[in-house]
């Protein structure tokens, strides 16, 4: 699980954005993961997607990792911000838009 940790942490260090969902930012595998990427395209920001689906360690390892059972998860300067429910929720009273903001990630 250590090889996986590993790869988690280095992958919400390198990107300001990071996605771990079912799928691809293309063509989600799920409605959840669908959400989220629509309210992060609906924002203008970039992030890197991760498909979990590919790589059944990841898939639970970053479960563990953030003790968060559901996905997609979503990463923002390192920080775990939570899954589907919680983005939308953020979104919609524009939470999100001033996180980002303030990050340093979204122009308001």
């Amino acid at each position: 699980m250590s090889q996986t940790f590993d790869q988690i942490k280095n992958d919400i260090s390198s990107h300001d954005v990071v996605l771990y969902m079912k799928g691809n930012a293309q063509f989600p595998m799920c409605g959840f993961s669908a959400t989220v990427v629509h309210v992060l395209n609906a924002l203008g920001v970039n992030f890197k997607a991760i498909d979990v689906l590919q790589d059944n360690d990841l898939r639970e390892g970053i479960k563990i990792f953030t003790n968060w059972p559901t996905l997609p998860q979503l990463y923002i300067k390192g920080e775990f911000v939570g899954g589907c429910d919680i983005v939308r929720e953020m979104y919609e009273t524009g939470e999100l838009q001033k996180f980002l903001s303030d990050k340093g990630l979204l122009k308001q």
